[in-house]
C-alpha cells in the first residue's frame, strides 16, 4: 500500500485526484499507476483501470487470476468492474469512497471468489485526498 500511496502523491503533484494502484504478483510489482483523468482527458482513465491494463499486458493474458490490487481509494462501480472481468481474486484498498465506491453503487460487480480488505493506511490515503480537495478550493 506504500508504493500505492506514491503513485497516489504522484498524481496530487501532477493536478490529478491523488489515488494510486499497483499491481502484485508473486510477491512481485508487475504494475503501478495513477489517475489519469486530467492529463488524458479520458473519465475512464482511473489509476485501477490504468494498473489493471498494465498488469494484462505484463501477464500476456486478461486474467489476473494470481494478482492482487493495492488502491489507495475504495474502487468506483467502473473500476469494480473491470476488475471483476479481470478475475482478480484480491483487492486491498485505503479509505472508503462514501459517495461513488462500489460497495454503494455496485455491490456485486467484483468476481465472486474476490476477497476484499479494507482500511490498509486509511488515515493516509484520506489525508491525501482531504488534502488535494482543500487546495482545490
Amino acid at each position: 500500500m506504500r508504493r500505492a500511496l506514491q503513485e497516489a502523491q504522484a498524481a496530487y503533484d501532477e493536478g490529478e485526484i491523488p489515488i494510486g494502484a499497483v499491481v502484485v504478483c508473486q510477491d512481485h510489482i508487475i504494475a503501478r499507476a495513477h489517475n489519469l483523468t486530467e492529463t488524458l482527458n479520458d473519465v475512464t482513465a482511473h489509476a485501477e483501470m490504468q494498473a489493471i491494463t498494465m498488469a494484462a499486458n505484463e501477464l500476456g493474458g486478461k486474467y489476473l487470476t494470481d494478482c492482487t490490487l493495492y488502491v489507495t481509494v475504495e474502487p468506483c462501480a467502473m473500476c469494480a468492474g473491470a476488475l471483476g472481468w479481470s478475475q482478480i481474486p484480491r483487492i486491498v484498498y485505503g479509505c472508503p469512497d462514501d459517495k461513488r465506491g462500489y460497495t454503494l453503487l455496485a455491490p456485486n460487480a467484483l468476481h465472486p471468489k474476490c476477497t476484499v480488505t479494507a482500511g490498509v493506511l486509511e488515515d493516509e490515503c484520506r489525508q491525501l485526498m482531504q488534502q488535494f480537495f482543500k487546495d482545490k478550493r
